[in-house]
């Protein structure tokens, strides 16, 4: 090969490689944006599914034990009476005691 030859062919290289390049960092700024959307997606949901329940309880259930005179302990002693929870609870250590 000629020297000019050879410098087309690297110059050609060269945009091919620059090409590549700025495709490759597309993609991985799109990967990025997915990544950390998932991400607060994620404890978006995770929130979501340990607060609910406290939520629901305060501000749903609660208004109405205390309207009919009942207590989370009245509450609980009910949902221990479930067949399959009360084998559950025997076989649990006691929590507070």
């Amino acid at each position: 090969m000629t020297p000019p030859e050879e410098q087309n062919e690297m110059l050609s290289l060269l945009k091919e490689n620059t090409k590549l390049l700025q495709e490759n960092t597309a993609l991985l700024k799109k990967i990025h944006r997915w990544n950390l959307a998932g991400f607060y997606l994620r404890i978006f949901w995770y929130a979501l599914l340990v607060g609910l329940p406290f939520a629901l309880y305060f501000y749903v259930f609660e208004p109405y034990f205390t309207a009919f005179g009942s207590d989370y302990e009245v509450f609980r002693a009910g949902i221990g009476e479930i067949p399959g929870l009360k084998g559950i609870m025997h076989m649990l250590p006691a929590v507070g005691n």
